[in-house]
């Protein structure tokens, strides 16, 4: 196992959020992104875009020891730690002003390497102290021309 990663990858993100009256607003962004490995901490990397809402702003998530940390820099910053059976308490600074953010974690799944992988949060989020619903989201992370690429026409035979 070498020392260091860095990968361009293809990350597919899908969210959703389901707010007191049972609506399910549903997300999904395929964008590149950045993949490192510092130690035993993986990174993953990427713009958002007006597809989220968030344009001018980068998502870093940091991935270690079954913690997923959330952080955007930009338009929005805002840093969200995810962590099963935990609430964390976080800013979220918009242009719209600054909100505190309680997040608790239902459940969270890691399942990476150095080659990619997935993750997938299942949490409640309180802003201001008012529970603001249900919300998971997934996370594929693949190399760039890796043959599970679902851009690659020639990896598929053409079809």
């Amino acid at each position: 196992m070498n020392n260091s990663v860095n990968k361009n990858v293809i990350i597919s993100v899908r969210g959703s959020q389901t707010d007191g009256n049972r609506d399910t607003n549903v997300l999904e962004l395929v964008t590149e992104g950045k993949y490192y490995r510092k130690g035993n901490t993986y990174y993953v990397t990427y713009k958002e875009s007006e597809v989220t809402g968030m344009e001018g702003t980068t998502t870093t998530l940091k991935i270690a020891d079954g913690v997923i940390t959330l952080m955007r820099f930009g338009s929005v910053n805002s840093q969200f730690i995810f962590q099963k059976g935990q609430k964390h308490v976080s800013y979220y600074d918009t242009s719209y002003g600054v909100f505190s953010v309680g997040v608790f974690t239902n459940d969270i799944n890691i399942n990476v390497d150095d080659s990619g992988g997935e993750i997938s949060v299942d949490y409640e989020l309180e802003i201001d102290n008012n529970k603001s619903g249900d919300n998971d989201f997934h996370m594929l992370i693949r190399e760039v021309g890796s043959s599970d690429d679902k851009h690659c026409g020639e990896c598929t035979g053409g079809n």
